[in-house]
């Protein structure tokens, strides 16, 4: 296996030519009604406050400049407190100038003056650009919620720098083959088990064990292939042996870190250990064109591809432009995630389905890692970093900050 990568990431995501919010300003400014975004004649003229940008006291009155949703900035007017019933966003004003001193402070010996009376050009630009980010964070969040077809939910949060959504990233839910490369996702044979847990099942057939327990934990070590019942297989949704497939069933939140590993994931829920935690998809490509865009990411100082070597190294996994939440699983040398190769439709050993595990019990809001370095067989790859001078690449320093850190990612 090769490197991944969420530590220094260099793509993102939520393509869109013009943002619904432009389309209602215009319509808007143009005094035009459109259905199919929301702009009617019954609200053409309602104003909703969308989010607040300055903030000035005249006569011991609290005034706060306000952007009003679906308006252009250009129609922002000054209102005063006592007619604004937004407790939220005045909550996130606040917070947001607080946030913004204290950065100053941490950079300077001298704290700034607070004027009371007016905000400084700088504080109220800073408060504007958390507006505007909170609005698309929560607009990427829903887009993902929207994509994702597995039961666990996905959160956003950035509360460390302005860093938006990506914008040439691609949720997928499974593999996008590469031109030229074809995934063949009809299983030839099933099984007849009319209890898979205890008759002799599709891992039989394929002549290694059944990966798990009755509580739905691997059982099988690193380096075994895990073979869950396919769709030519009689057995119904509920069966033992399909786990990978029903997908995650967490709830985990995409969030930006603040050790500069750029964006990480943690768990909201509890995962006991041994159980599945997420798929690792992306584009499949060949390892030549893996080679090639190797070379770039290592110049660039990111790590995405991830090798199918399961049996052979023909092809790899490439998650910088399309991906799921494991785009922004991060590395660590002490890693809680363990790798492992599936087989369900497809049954082509050169291009294994990758899960990844727990390997202890994890905590609600702690990160999840792997290492961008192992095997499936559990072992550090070695020969998935070429060290002949003529292909000699640039080495990716290494933020796990685990006691164990190795140092590099590659």
């Amino acid at each position: 296996m090769a490197a991944v990568g969420a530590e220094a990431r260099g793509a993102w995501c939520v393509p869109c030519l013009v943002s619904l919010d432009t389309l209602q300003e215009l319509c808007r400014k143009e005094k035009l009604t459109c259905k199919s975004i929301g702009i009617t004649k019954r609200n053409l003229n309602n104003y909703e406050v969308e989010y607040l940008c300055d903030y000035k006291v005249v006569k011991d009155m609290e005034y706060y400049l306000v952007k009003w949703k679906g308006w252009p900035d250009s129609t922002n007017t000054w209102e005063p407190l006592q007619n604004l019933k937004c407790p939220l966003l005045l909550q996130q004003f606040s917070n947001d100038k607080h946030n913004y001193l204290s950065q100053v402070k941490k950079g300077k010996a001298i704290t700034p003056k607070d004027n009371n009376k007016t905000l400084k050009p700088a504080i109220a630009e800073y408060i504007v650009k958390k507006a505007k980010q909170r609005i698309a964070l929560q607009r990427w969040q829903d887009e993902l919620n929207r994509r994702k077809n597995h039961k666990g939910m996905i959160f956003v949060e950035n509360s460390v720098d302005l860093e938006g959504p990506p914008s040439d990233f691609y949720y997928i839910n499974e593999y996008k083959p590469a031109p030229g490369i074809s995934l063949v996702n009809e299983a030839t044979f099933g099984c007849s088990c009319t209890d898979c847990f205890f008759q002799k099942c599709c891992p039989a057939e394929a002549g290694v064990l059944l990966a798990y327990n009755k509580n739905q934990q691997i059982k099988i070590p690193p380096g075994t292939p895990i073979y869950e019942c396919n769709s030519r297989c009689q057995c119904g949704p509920d069966c033992p042996n399909r786990i990978v497939q029903k997908g995650t069933q967490y709830s985990l939140c995409i969030f930006r870190t603040s050790n500069g590993r750029g964006w990480g994931v943690k768990t909201l829920v509890k995962i006991k250990r041994m159980s599945f935690v997420m798929e690792y998809v992306g584009e499949v490509i060949t390892s030549e064109e893996a080679e090639r865009r190797g070379q770039f990411y290592d110049n660039k100082g990111i790590t995405y591809l991830f090798d199918l070597d399961y049996e052979s190294d023909e092809f790899t996994v490439d998650a910088a432009r399309y991906g799921n939440v494991s785009h922004f699983v991060n590395h660590s040398c002490d890693p809680n995630l363990q790798v492992f190769n599936v087989f369900i439709d497809n049954l082509d050993t050169r291009l294994p389905r990758i899960a990844l595990f727990s390997t202890r019990t994890i905590n609600a809001g702690e990160e999840l890692t792997f290492d961008y370095q192992m095997k499936g067989s559990g072992d550090i790859s070695s020969d998935s970093i070429d060290h002949s001078p003529a292909k000699k690449r640039v080495r990716t320093v290494c933020k796990c900050g685990a006691v164990t850190c190795r140092g590099y990612l590659n």
